[in-house]
């Protein structure tokens, strides 16, 4: 897995969260050995999509498929939480995967 961070263009307005991001939550959280990225990317993109934070959400699914999983595991992903977390949410995530798969496929 390739470093995350923090977009840097934010430090100018709020450094310190930026730092934390950087050292706490990527340098921290995501290197713990009790979960995988890959699990830890399935986690991530599953809450995003439930708490329809799309704005996070396109860069987390990209992340995710670094890590290791598939455009068919986060569609079935997707579409199981549809049933938890609605419609509207599982609907805006599986268009933005198809974006990025469609992206990538296109490269």
């Amino acid at each position: 897995m390739t470093k995350q961070s923090a977009p840097k263009e934010l430090a100018a307005i709020a450094p310190k969260l930026v730092e934390v991001t950087d050292d706490v939550l990527f340098g921290d959280v995501w290197e713990r050995p009790e979960l995988s990225p890959r699990d830890r990317s399935l986690i991530t993109v599953s809450v995003l999509a439930a708490l329809y934070r799309t704005e996070q959400l396109g860069y987390h699914l990209s992340k995710a498929l670094e890590n290791g999983l598939s455009v068919e595991e986060l569609s079935e992903a997707i579409t199981h939480l549809a049933f938890y977390a609605g419609w509207p949410n599982a609907m805006t995530a599986i268009t933005q995967l198809k974006k990025i798969a469609d992206d990538q496929s296109a490269a």
